[in-house]
């Protein structure tokens, strides 16, 4: 008794220990991660304006409950891009003084359907009525707080149309540019040239080595530039069926089929229960015995899993098919009888009126108007029926005109019903005339089809415990394993794969193949994880995977791993130039040629607006140099596109002077109209902008 004592009072202190220990870890967690830790209250900062997390989180969640069915994550990027465009250009409104009156205000506003056509701001000409509108809110000072909100908006808005308007006014294409367009279309040149293309040459031949790529991402940071990624390798360790799991499913879905007996407790009996083929109540049987419930619609032929569609739709009444695999489930089916004409297909050409829930009215016309023109085109297809389509195209004011008026197949009950009732009320070809609610139909049946009534028993195909218990050991033990060793010769030690590394920012929500993984990316960004580290997540539906941190690339340029397709190309071409123009020797073109053995090509009537070789592609750098040559002038190596070529010009036309080059400057203008929205780009691109939504746990 006195060692058991003792043992307890060992107990005892161990267990103060492990919670003063517990304790201390919580204590330094909060300090080095919690709030107690945080080092900024703030979610950012742009130009110095800080962005408070209380608002932030705010709008994050009035996001989040807007109804569209997005992560917290993809929430909190929009609301962080907004806050920083909004940011962005109100520093912009201001530097210009930009300033909006009330009227300006009041037309945003009214934009607004909510505002501009709410029946409580309309006078009796169903007009907007400013009055009105602040009588309103005058006698409802609860709701001041919402409009006081929805004119930061409006005059955010408002500025920003002004803003918008400044910069496109400041856009413009000069006469000089309209000339060059012209005569970069109407110009043209005769030319001979020597190819020597990099094809020539095997990519085996020319390495590129990492600190090359990074070199070009230099001199290129533009085009590199990108935010602080971490590169994670990972092993997808699959929760899948194995070979006996897929068996024992078949097997216990086929034993369906037939009666078994079952020990009855109650009455001490052997009980002799139906299967499947002689059930007296196959929905009830179908409910009991299947993971997917009974289903008493016809199915047409084509809506039937494709492989065994034609075995399916044969079955007779009472007959039994299968067991055989639809997706994810092994499935035995029986026949439940046919039935004709359970979809339909037609067509239609809708002329609605003043009036109708027509969508888009391609004219206005009353009632009778309506009925007049849809009398007088029922009339024509009558007369012509293979001018349907045409009539469609030309009259219908449903969408379905670009398809000819074709609305494809449909069940009963899927349209309205008058228009419902027409088309299975009669056979195929029949044309008439209905109405409904969007105005007159006049339709045309072309097709039905017959359906299948099949009652299915569909179990799914998914992994033992047995098989889940394996695949969750051999994750574990990768995991620790790789922990200590080298990640790569672990994971082939145990039969595993190393995934292609995957390149992710912070707020990223997307891993790669495996879609939204947020969970390894806080991961991989948290300040507590150390180059190789390694962990694994459990992922519902797909299994486990073990992920390291691999490394971290800080130089604000992307990775190596995704610029080398990109930039490896570049870089190889480059040092195939070099070897091709060494041999790119001779005094006239065909010498050339010779030294690189190929033929002297010829281009004829060539322009810098298409600067298209035959065969080859666009080289425009080529063409330039020819139209930059005098006749029978030869050019030294140019690297082009595709190859190194040498040129001769033979000669060069140049375009009839006009006088006015308007047609020209209108082209430009019209290819610029968008150059405007660059302005927030390069408002971005030059911002300094602090983003410390990872603290927050985004």
């Amino acid at each position: 008794m006195a060692v058991l004592a003792k043992i307890r009072q060992r107990s005892a202190l161990l267990i103060g220990v492990i919670a003063l220990a517990l304790f201390a870890f919580i204590i330094q967690d909060l300090f080095t991660r919690g709030s107690f830790g945080q080092s900024s209250k703030d979610v950012g900062s742009i130009n110095g304006k800080d962005i408070s997390f209380e608002d932030f989180r705010v709008k994050v969640s009035n996001v989040e409950k807007s109804g569209q069915g997005i992560t917290s994550t993809e929430a909190a990027n929009r609301v962080w891009d907004q806050e920083v465009s909004i940011a962005l250009l109100s520093s912009q409104f201001d530097k210009l003084g930009l300033r909006v009156g009330e009227k300006h205000l009041l037309e945003v506003l009214k934009a607004d359907p909510n505002i501009g056509k709410n029946p409580m701001f309309l006078n009796a000409a169903g007009m907007f009525d400013i009055a009105k509108f602040k009588e309103y809110f005058k006698a409802n000072p609860e709701a001041a707080q919402f409009i006081t909100e929805k004119e930061k908006d409006a005059e955010l808005n408002a500025k920003f149309q002004i803003y918008n308007t400044l910069v496109k006014s400041g856009l413009y294409t000069t006469a000089s540019e309209g000339k060059l367009k012209y005569e970069m279309e109407a110009n043209k040149v005769n030319f001979a040239y020597a190819a020597a293309l990099y094809s020539s040459i095997k990519d085996s031949e020319v390495k590129i080595s990492d600190s090359e790529i990074v070199d070009y991402m230099k001199k290129n940071e533009k085009k590199f530039k990108a935010d602080a990624t971490r590169e994670i390798q990972y092993v997808l360790v699959e929760d899948k069926p194995s070979k006996e799991d897929d068996a024992e499913i078949k097997s216990k879905i086929t034993a369906l089929l037939n009666g078994r007996v079952e020990y009855n407790a109650k009455t001490g009996k052997n009980d002799t229960l139906p299967g499947f083929r002689n059930a007296a109540n196959v929905a009830e049987f179908v409910n009991a015995n299947s993971d997917v419930p009974y289903d008493s619609t016809y199915i047409a032929k084509n809506s039937l899993p494709a492989i065994d569609a034609d075995k399916l739709f044969s079955l007779a009444p009472g007959q039994i098919y299968g067991p055989y695999v639809f997706g994810k489930y092994y499935a035995i089916s029986k026949s439940l009888g046919f039935k004709s004409g359970v979809n339909a297909k037609a067509s239609h050409i809708l002329i609605g009126y003043e009036g109708s829930q027509t969508p888009n009215q391609k004219e206005k016309r009353t009632k009778e108007e309506a009925k007049a023109k849809a009398e007088e085109i029922l009339a024509q297809v009558q007369a012509n029926p293979d001018s349907f389509m045409m009539l469609a195209f030309t009259s219908s004011d449903d969408s379905s005109a670009q398809q000819g008026g074709d609305l494809g197949y449909f069940g009963p009950n899927q349209m309205v019903k008058p228009f419902n009732d027409f088309v299975f009320n009669n056979g195929i070809g029949k044309v008439g005339l209905v109405e409904t609610a969007f105005g007159y139909h006049i339709i045309k049946i072309t097709d039905k089809q017959d359906g299948i009534r099949l009652a299915t028993i569909a179990q799914k195909i998914e992994p033992s415990e047995a098989t889940s218990d394996k695949v969750f050991t051999l994750a574990t033990k990768f995991e620790m394993e790789a922990a200590d060793k080298d990640f790569a010769a672990t994971a082939k030690e145990l039969g595993l794969k190393v995934a292609a590394p995957v390149t992710v920012k912070a707020m990223d929500e997307a891993f790669g193949p495996l879609g939204n993984q947020r969970s390894i990316v806080r991961w991989a960004f948290d300040k507590e994880t150390k180059e190789g580290d390694v962990k694994r997540f459990e992922i519902a539906n797909i299994g486990h995977v073990i992920a390291q941190y691999k490394s971290e690339n800080k130089s604000g340029l992307v990775s190596v791993t995704l610029a080398r397709p990109y930039v490896e190309p570049i870089l190889k071409n480059k040092k195939k130039a070099e070897l091709l123009k060494a041999k790119m020797t001779g005094s006239n073109i065909e010498a050339i040629a010779k030294g690189v053995g190929v033929a002297v090509q010829q281009a004829t009537n060539i322009t810098m607006e298409n600067p298209t070789l035959q065969g080859v592609g666009q080289e425009p750098k080529v063409v330039g140099n020819a139209f930059a040559l005098s006749p029978n002038k030869i050019s030294a190596p140019i690297e082009g596109n595709t190859g190194v070529y040498v040129v001769k010009n033979i000669s060069t036309i140049k375009a009839p002077a006009i006088a006015n080059h308007a047609e020209y400057v209108s082209k430009l203008k019209a290819q610029s109209a968008s150059d405007a929205s660059r302005i927030l780009p390069a408002l971005k691109s030059n911002a300094d902008i602090e983003d410390n939504r990872l603290q927050f746990n985004y």
